[in-house]
This record gives C-alpha cells, structure tokens and sequence, in this order.
C-alpha cells in the first residue's frame, strides 16, 4: 500500500480524473464568476471592466448589511434548532422507542420528503388569518387570545419559518445523530449504569462526550444549508412581508 500511494504516476490515475471533472464544474466557474465581478454589463451588450466599483456599491448599500445579519440570525437560530431537535429524537428513539422503530421513522421521515413548496403552503395554511382562520390562530382563539397575523410583520414571520425548517431538517439530523449514539457500547452505558450515572447525567457524562464527533459534524452540515437558505423563504411568505427576509 505505502508503495502505491508513494507513486505519482499511480497518485495522478486514481486522483487525476476526479480532480479534473471537479476542477471544471466547481473551480472553474467560480473563478469565471469571480471574474465578472469586476466588470459591469450583461450578456447582450457585452462587459466591460469597472474596477472595484462593485464591490464599492455593495460596502455602501445598508440593504446588504440588513440582509448579512438576517442570514446570520437564521443560520445561527434554525442550526442550534435542528442539531438540538435532532439530537432529542435520538436520544428519544434509542433510549425509549425501539419498539416503536416503525411508526418513529414515518413521524420522523415524513417532513424530510416533502417538496420545499409542499411544506410552504401546509404552514401558510396553519398560520393563516384571512381568508379562513387557521389551525394555530383557532386554538388562540379557543382560549381568548385574538388572531395574530404571522406574516404580517417579520418578526413574527422570522419564527414562523425557523419553526417550519426545523420541523422539515429534524429527521435528518435525527437520523446523522442516531448514527453516533448507536456506536456507543452497551457495555459502557451499563458500566455508567450501575456505577450510580441514569437519566441527564448518563448523557451528560457518558453519551455527550462520546456522540461528540458526530454532533460536530451535524452542526457543519447544518450551518452549510442555513447560509444558503433561499427556497424555504420564498415558498413561505414569497420574500416577505415587504422586503424583510429580502434584505
């Protein structure tokens, strides 16, 4: 083996044609892309070079830093609730619902499958208050509350789509989660066990530490997707309300 990997020739065979196909869909175009950035034009009329004046329009634009600090707030908000949610259910199916496996993993999964615009309009509708009242503002009003409008301001609509992507992920990151604590040695929890640890402080102690990889890893593959977070917004309010999410 070490005289293999120690021969370029053999290096370049096995690495050289996945380098290649990566270089030219991944690094190629983001370096063409790069590269417009300092021209100005379109298509049609063709670019011409402008310098750094892009980049100058866009450190003077306050619609950019509202906007960097909403990514912000979502990716840090919609990360700790899906690693959080997900680590629970976990915890949940390997400590108390094995038997229940079947009907966990439909419950779970379910959300996962679903079209982005699917699970829009199912929490448009459990949070509407016009034309019809919707499941949520109902039950507010069964116990004297008025109906609230959700997305009529962004406030309120901001958590409206952080319940809704952590609902849609949490299986997801169920399931990642699930893939670490399996690995976890019965005999190790058993020890803990009889040497007095049960309850928070078995997962404190025992599991946390040892599910620590994998929950790592759950928090980079969530805090990817948040900073890229696009669909969900639009299949919810449309960008709203106004331009909020939008800036």
């Amino acid at each position: 083996m070490h005289r293999v990997l120690g021969d370029r020739r053999a290096i370049a065979i096995l690495l050289g044609p996945a380098l290649l196909v990566y270089s030219l869909i991944m690094l190629v175009p983001m370096v063409w892309s790069l590269g417009y950035s300092f021209t100005q034009g379109n298509s049609i009329d063709g670019f011409t070079g402008n310098g750094v004046a892009n980049f100058s329009r866009l450190l003077d634009d306050p619609a950019v830093r509202d906007s960097l600090w909403f990514t912000l707030k979502y990716a840090v908000v919609v990360t700790v609730g899906q690693v959080v949610a997900g680590y629970l259910l976990a915890l949940l199916y390997v400590f108390f619902l094995k038997r229940a496996s079947a009907l966990v993993r439909t419950l779970v999964f379910f959300p996962v499958v679903l079209p982005t615009v699917a699970v829009g309009l199912l929490f448009q509708k459990l949070f509407q208050v016009a034309p019809q009242t919707g499941p949520v503002n109902s039950l507010l009003n069964a116990v004297g509350i008025d109906s609230i409008d959700f997305f009529g301001s962004a406030g309120s609509a901001f958590w409206v789509l952080v319940g809704m992507d952590v609902w849609r992920s949490m299986g997801f990151y169920a399931v990642l989660l699930f893939a670490g604590l399996v690995d976890i040695p019965d005999e190790v929890l058993e020890s803990a066990r009889l040497d007095g640890a049960t309850g928070l402080r078995l997962v404190r102690h025992i599991v946390l530490p040892l599910s620590l990889p994998v929950l790592m890893s759950s928090l980079i593959f969530s805090i990817n997707g948040t900073l890229k977070v696009f669909d969900s917004i639009v299949a919810l309010t449309g960008g709203g309300p106004g331009t909020a999410p939008r800036r």
